[in-house]
């Protein structure tokens, strides 16, 4: 009997590994698979375990460790690196026969207010790759439109743990508790335009029997050094607060357990983004039951069910949109959320499919039969009942 030739383990090297999305890619039934997903690489003089910047998004790193990788998969952590640098970046990964893929997440980066060196990054990295992922059907079109690339759209996975995913929330049968509407602007990204949102939003709760407007924020930009620093959106706050208009919170960035427990006590939280393209938070507030207000600027209004409203660049957002929304949702109570069951499917279903990619790109077989015409079909709707939203 001839012996039994085992095929080696894919080795994936996930940029970053440690990235709360990308571990969520990979399967849950890990004796069943034949990839090895490794760990970010040391950043030097960097405390252990922070990933940023990305060592492995380097052409040296790559020439160096040619034979301990067979695909790499970007997601984040690329504007640490300028368009030369990336360029060098995927020349070496073509030198050495590693394919290439990148999950578009942002085609316009949050954190930035000037989006030209992002946009140059992007033109480098979208050509040179050999399978491109984004999470919407209207990210995608953008790509296509803008570099003539199909990307394959695979829907986002669950973001809270799965034992609160469907559960019940707190209170939501008492009566006495007043409907809260939450306005997280945490350290006050770039794209987070706050006093035009804070104020109007306000005005639509004020309108409202038995409920409150909770506006949190990172102490860090209390600092006057701090970047993001704004004077003026404090003393409105603080003005807004002592009014009784609002209750302003600061603290320091949550634990994972705070930050789901302050989600599951809002009823409304609404996204203060001017601009931007998807968004976890969406996703953590479907899983755990929180009905999102979003504007319009994002294709985060395709990931799952929500109220939205307009708001044109250089303008303040469509404040009747805002008060008819938030009067749909304290009226109304429209409850949108994930079951856990459908969830846990889902997040097996795209570690599939990220590990069929993978092998296809290099040829090999892992798990399931590789169908590379079907990676260009999941979404929500293959893995969860779909949601009518009103």
């Amino acid at each position: 009997m001839p012996p039994v030739r085992l095929t080696p383990a894919l080795r994936v090297l996930a940029i970053p590994s440690a990235h709360p999305y990308a571990e969520r890619l990979r399967s849950t039934t890990p004796d069943a698979r034949r990839v090895v997903h490794l760990d970010d690489p040391a950043v030097p003089g960097a405390p252990a375990g922070q990933w940023w910047p990305p060592t492995a998004l380097d052409a040296e790193w790559v020439r160096r460790h040619a034979d301990e990788v067979d695909v790499v998969h970007l997601h984040f952590g690329f504007d640490a690196a300028s368009p030369a640098d990336l360029r060098r970046w995927v020349l070496a990964l073509r030198e050495a026969c590693i394919p290439l893929v990148v999950t578009l997440h942002d085609l316009v980066n949050p954190h930035f207010t000037d989006q030209r060196d992002h946009q140059a990054r992007l033109d480098v990295l979208v050509p040179a790759a050999n399978a491109l992922i984004t999470l919407t059907p209207g990210a995608a079109a953008e790509i296509e439109r803008r570099w003539g690339r199909a990307a394959d759209v695979l829907a986002h996975p669950h973001v809270a743990p799965l034992e609160l995913v469907g559960a019940p929330r707190p209170g939501e049968d008492d009566d006495t508790r007043p409907f809260v509407v939450g306005i997280d602007l945490k350290s006050l990204r770039a794209n987070v335009v706050a006093e035009p949102i804070v104020r109007v939003v306000s005005e639509a709760v004020a309108t409202l029997p038995h409920a409150e407007l909770v506006v949190d924020l990172h102490r860090d930009v209390l600092d006057p050094i701090h970047p993001r620093h704004d004077r003026a959106l404090l003393q409105t706050l603080a003005d807004l607060d002592g009014r009784g208009r609002l209750r302003l919170a600061v603290h320091d960035r949550r634990s994972d357990a705070e930050l789901w427990e302050h989600l599951r006590g809002l009823d409304l939280a609404v996204l203060p983004y001017a601009f931007g393209t998807h968004s976890g938070w969406v996703e953590a507030c479907h899983d755990l039951g929180t009905t999102v207000l979003a504007p319009r600027t994002g294709h985060w209004v395709e990931q799952q069910p929500m109220l939205t409203f307009g708001w044109r660049p250089g303008e303040d957002p469509d404040e009747g949109q805002v008060f008819s929304a938030v009067q749909l949702a304290f009226w109304d109570r429209p409850h949108w959320q994930a079951d856990a069951a459908a969830r846990a499917a889902q997040q097996a279903a795209l570690s599939e499919r990220h590990e069929q990619l993978y092998a296809a790109l290099l040829g090999r077989s892992v798990g399931a039969p590789t169908d590379v015409a079907g990676l260009h079909s999941l979404s929500t709707d293959d893995v969860l009942e779909p949601v009518a939203a009103t």
